[in-house]
């Protein structure tokens, strides 16, 4: 990825881890005007960069998150006595001879902060096909892709409008969000050829749709009475959940 396109993620990034805090924040201090001016700015300021770089730079699917959480295990130097052991080409394991089992020689064993469950090559096989799927590179996106992926970007910022225009209480928003979210998943289940983390989105896209059962309008007339009528029979007649359940 080049620099801009880093910046680019980065600000992502952090527009979405504080805008849950900016929503909340703006509602106490300038009421419910201000929060939902500032949920319209975060969300257009959203969607430009994702545009950006869906279109400028061509990343294809968009993740959530936009930078992927630093694994530590995988990015913990080795000890100092370890690399010396390394360099000095000791054999890190044993064979046996009857079982063929594969254990840890005990003069490599690694220190406490570097030590880890289950072979040498096990663990490099793991690091380097991690390395790979991390590396591989966006599929391309086709025109029909492009504008699939380009209506779940700009889907936030037309049910906002939507909501200005028809109310919070209409379900004219509601259907607008789902129908756009189904059609982009259906014309982007086309794509073949997706690496591992962009199966992974999909999948996650598909799992949020069940969000639906739970917001408003949907919720207030279906689900609300449903759901409240499951957590009292469980919290009548299964032991050790009454207190969680009310």
């Amino acid at each position: 990825q080049s620099l801009p396109q880093q910046k680019l993620l980065t600000w992502l990034s952090v527009l979405e881890c504080v805008e849950v805090f900016a929503e909340m924040g703006t509602a106490r201090v300038w009421g419910e005007m201000g929060r939902w001016t500032i949920i319209v700015l975060i969300q257009l300021a959203k969607a430009i960069l994702r545009l950006l770089l869906l279109l400028w730079y061509k990343a294809g699917i968009q993740m959530s998150p936009p930078i992927v959480p630093l694994n530590r295990e995988q990015q913990q130097p080795l000890h100092p006595q370890d690399m010396e052991d390394n360099s000095s080409g000791k054999d890190q394991t044993y064979v046996g001879r009857r079982s063929s089992r594969v254990v840890r020689s005990l003069q490599s064993t690694p220190s406490l902060q570097s030590r880890h469950w289950g072979s040498p090559q096990q663990r490099e096989e793991s690091q380097s096909r991690r390395a790979e799927e991390m590396n591989q590179p966006p599929t391309p996106l086709g025109l029909q892709e492009t504008i699939a992926e380009s209506l779940y970007v700009t889907r936030p910022l037309l049910h906002l409008l939507s909501l200005g225009v028809w109310g919070q209480r209409s379900w004219k928003p509601w259907l607008l969000s789902a129908v756009l979210d189904i059609s982009s998943l259906s014309l982007l289940s086309d794509l073949k050829d997706l690496n591992r983390r962009e199966r992974a989105e999909l999948r996650r896209r598909t799992i949020l749709l069940l969000y639906y059962l739970l917001r408003s309008p949907f919720y207030d007339r279906y689900s609300e009475g449903r759901i409240l009528l499951l957590l009292r029979l469980l919290a009548d007649y299964v032991p050790g959940v009454g207190f969680v359940t009310r």
